[in-house]
Parts: C-alpha cells; sequence; structure tokens
C-alpha cells in the first residue's frame, strides 16, 4: 500500500469526519446568518437614509418658512416706518399750520391794537383841535358845553 493510498483513506476519513459533524451545514448556516445581516445593515442603512432625506426635506422647508416669515417681518416693519413717517410729517405740517395761525391771530391783534391807538390818537387830536378852535370862537361857558357833548359823542361812537 503505498503513500497515495493513505492519502486517499486519510482523504476519505476526513470528508466523512467533516460530514458526521455537520460541518457544511454549520459553514452555510454562516453565510446565510451572514447574509441576513448584510440585508439587514442594508435595509437599516435604507432606512437611514430615507430618514435623512426626510429631515432633510423638513429643514429645507422651515428654512423656506422662516425665510418668509424674515420678510414678512422686513415688509411689516417697512409698512411701520413709513407710516412712522407719514404719521410724522402730518404731526409737523399741523404744527407748522397751527403756528401759522397762532402767528397770523398775533398779527391780526397787534393790528387791530395799533389800529385802536391811531384812532385813539386822532379823537384826542381832532378833541384837542376842535378845542382850540372852538376856544377861539366861543365863551368858557359855551366852550364846556361843547366840549361834553363832542366827548360823550364820540365815547358812543367807539362803543
Amino acid at each position: 500500500m503505498d503513500a497515495t493510498f493513505w492519502a486517499l483513506v486519510s482523504l476519505i476519513i476526513f470528508l466523512a469526519l467533516l460530514a458526521y459533524l455537520k460541518v457544511p451545514a454549520s459553514i452555510g448556516r454562516s453565510l446565510d446568518e451572514r447574509a441576513a445581516n448584510i440585508a439587514k445593515e442594508l435595509e437599516e442603512a435604507r432606512r437611514l437614509r430615507e430618514e435623512a432625506q426626510a429631515l432633510l426635506a423638513e429643514y429645507h422647508r422651515k428654512r423656506k418658512e422662516a425665510e418668509e416669515e424674515a420678510s414678512n417681518i422686513i415688509a411689516a416693519a417697512t409698512r411701520e416706518a413709513k407710516a412712522f413717517v407719514e404719521e410724522a410729517k402730518q404731526k409737523t405740517e399741523e404744527y407748522v399750520a397751527r403756528r401759522n395761525k397762532l402767528a397770523e391771530q398775533k398779527i391780526a391783534s397787534a393790528e387791530t391794537e395799533a389800529i385802536n391807538e391811531v384812532r385813539s390818537l386822532a379823537v384826542d387830536l381832532a378833541v384837542a383841535a376842535a378845542s382850540k378852535v372852538v376856544a377861539d370862537k366861543v365863551d368858557a361857558k359855551t366852550e364846556g358845553a361843547l366840549f361834553k357833548t363832542s366827548l360823550e359823542e364820540v365815547k358812543a361812537r367807539l362803543n
């Protein structure tokens, strides 16, 4: 018996031992488990990718909402600023109009006062002139009566 025969017998015993110990089934199970684990990991990776895409879409949506809200806030602030400027302009115009009206009233009052003062001076001058003319032409008794009558007429007209 040569070495080849014993090598063949050893190989057969080895293969029988492997079959008896169910090594090929164990290797198959191990490979099946590994394939299942890889499939689970692939499914988990797919699920995580979908979640990441959903989160990304959610963040994009929130960003757009935030940008819209910011533009709305800016638009509202712009409108408020324009309204404030318009209100300030209107109040300034009203203030200027009131001040102009007050100044016109003061001017009119001063004008009326000046006219009254001039009239008063004119009356006084007229009375003095009339007194002098009457004094030259009329005696003292008639002069007093004439003066009193003229003064009462002037006072009556002024009131």
